[in-house]
């Protein structure tokens, strides 16, 4: 049980017990790791696009803002301005594109806008003239991944067209790698094409402040993608983007729910829909409150493993949307045990990299998956520093400050 923080902090308790914790002490560790990597010359804009990559979008910006990131990276305008109204101040990059009609916001919540497009230059300039300020952009330019950006041989002319528009400030340039964990070639030839550009620029004098391309894989594997700022995001989250890398992380998310009901099966009982499971011996089958309408992914059925009192074990049947079945056999196991879904327990972890291999994705979409009617519960000392936070008392995490986002 956790004492109460204010008086003024509102108790809130959920009746389902599923979650996940996030570490934040792990963040900061990681984003420690980040800035060991590329010195203190070097700006890092950290992703936090998808709710954080399904970690918060807000108690991990504030974080990230206590730590000393120098610029947030959202995909849209509304991203933006969940920031904006939680009082968070840093530059943020909006690094997808918005339609022409769309721009108001992005001057009223002082947003950076990617531009890639003379009818979105056009707008922002007029729009920010009629405010009389500047809209800071950076430009995107496609140096071979083949989706946002300007075509890299035609990158010179269009940035040469747009700079004289009165009201752009001309912030920053960046590009991105398709192929940066199978293709070292190909990024090497990425890296030297956005560099040459950028020189091209400089010697018509139009330079930019702000130069980035690496992404975590960048980050860690290609040196000479840092430039000025760097892009990270699976790595500040403790999830590697390629075995064997030679930079230490630690998992911030953890995934957990508790056993709910038990029954005792004989041998040859079918469970769940469809039956593809079977029981092989008189055993006991527990339930757990998740499922795939909690973003725990449907194809881990027959195959995910779940920890219980420090063993692992696996999915039996058919994950439903609420409900997930676990045949656990003679185990002594009680209402209310603890059941890990993605983390440690004793000795044994499971990573959210082993259930995107196992379920045929990437781990991207294992953490931004999981659901918004599943608690996030920020663990650690930073969390004593995020403002706005509602504490939880009956998740059973004793000696850990928690709060619910």
């Amino acid at each position: 049980m956790t004492r109460p923080l204010a008086s003024k902090t509102m108790r809130l308790k959920f009746y389902r017990p599923t979650w996940a914790e996030i570490d934040l002490d792990a963040l900061e560790y990681n984003f420690g790791q980040v800035r060991k990597l590329v010195g203190q010359k070097v700006k890092i804009m950290v992703t936090v696009k998808a709710d954080a990559y399904g970690h918060g979008i807000v108690p991990v910006s504030r974080a990230l803002a206590i730590k000393g990131v120098d610029y947030l990276g959202v995909a849209s305008i509304d991203e933006g301005i969940t920031l904006r109204k939680a009082r968070i101040n840093l530059p943020i990059l909006i690094l997808g594109t918005v339609l022409p009609n769309d721009v108001e916001p992005i001057l009223k919540y002082n947003l950076t806008q990617t531009v890639c497009t003379e009818e979105l230059a056009y707008a922002l300039d007029k729009e920010a003239g009629r405010r009389k300020q500047n809209a800071a952009i950076h430009i995107k330019v496609d140096t071979g991944m083949g989706r946002l950006g300007v075509s890299y041989d035609k990158a010179k002319n269009f940035i040469q067209k747009i700079k004289s528009l009165r009201h752009l400030d001309l912030e920053g340039i960046f590009t991105h790698f398709p192929l940066a964990d199978t293709d070292i070639n190909f990024t090497h030839n990425q890296i030297k094409a956005f560099n040459k550009l950028i020189l091209d620029l400089e010697r018509e004098g139009i330079k930019f402040r702000l130069q980035h391309a690496a992404n975590s894989m960048g980050l860690i594997g290609f040196p000479q993608s840092h430039f000025n700022m760097v892009r990270p995001g699976l790595v500040v989250y403790g999830i590697y983007p390629k075995k064997n890398l030679d930079i230490k992380l630690k998992p911030v998310l953890s995934l957990k729910t508790k056993v709910v009901f038990l029954n005792r099966f004989p041998q040859g009982k079918g469970i769940s829909y469809g039956h593809i499971y079977t029981t092989k011996k008189d055993t006991t089958v527990v339930n757990l409150p998740i499922g795939y309408g909690d973003g725990y992914p449907r194809n881990l059925s027959n195959i995910g493993p779940v920890l219980i009192r420090g063993k692992r074990f696996v999915v039996s049947g058919r994950i439903c949307m609420d409900q997930t079945l676990v045949d656990v056999g003679n185990l002594k196991v009680r209402l209310a045990d603890e059941v890990v879904l993605i983390g440690r327990q004793g000795r044994e972890k499971i990573l959210a990299e082993e259930l995107a291999r196992l379920s045929g994705t990437i781990p991207y979409e294992i953490v931004c998956g999981i659901g918004s009617r599943v608690p996030r519960i920020y663990l650690g000392k930073l969390s004593n520093k995020i403002e706005g936070e509602t504490e939880v008392y009956n998740i059973g995490c004793p000696g850990r400050k928690s709060r619910h986002k």
